[in-house]
């Protein structure tokens, strides 16, 4: 495990990843509890498993031929039905892309 701590920095960028407003104030805080879960799931390291025995397989290509598997429209309905917004067959969404 890695002795580096996480630094108000860190958080910040973490933050700004996740979109999330952190107070100034909570920064330090918030530095020492990843430093605690990090530290928590670095025990994970020192973990002894039995070798199982088991010999894992080659990988390979498990998705499904390229295929139309249920006729176009099956489920449609029963989908506009649920749908809380919608006009005739449309469904209707909150716009969240804006090019101002």
């Amino acid at each position: 495990m890695s002795d580096m701590k996480a630094t108000t920095k860190d958080v910040k960028r973490l933050a700004t990843l996740a979109r999330v407003d952190v107070d100034d104030a909570d920064l330090t805080r918030f530095a020492t509890e990843f430093d605690s879960i990090l530290a928590y799931v670095g025990k994970l390291d020192e973990l002894t498993l039995p070798e199982s025995g088991r010999n894992l397989s080659v990988v390979r290509n498990v998705l499904r031929a390229d295929e139309a598997p249920y006729e176009s429209g099956t489920w449609t309905q029963r989908i506009v039905e649920q749908f809380p917004a919608k006009e005739g067959n449309s469904l209707s969404v909150k716009k969240i892309i804006n090019h101002d």
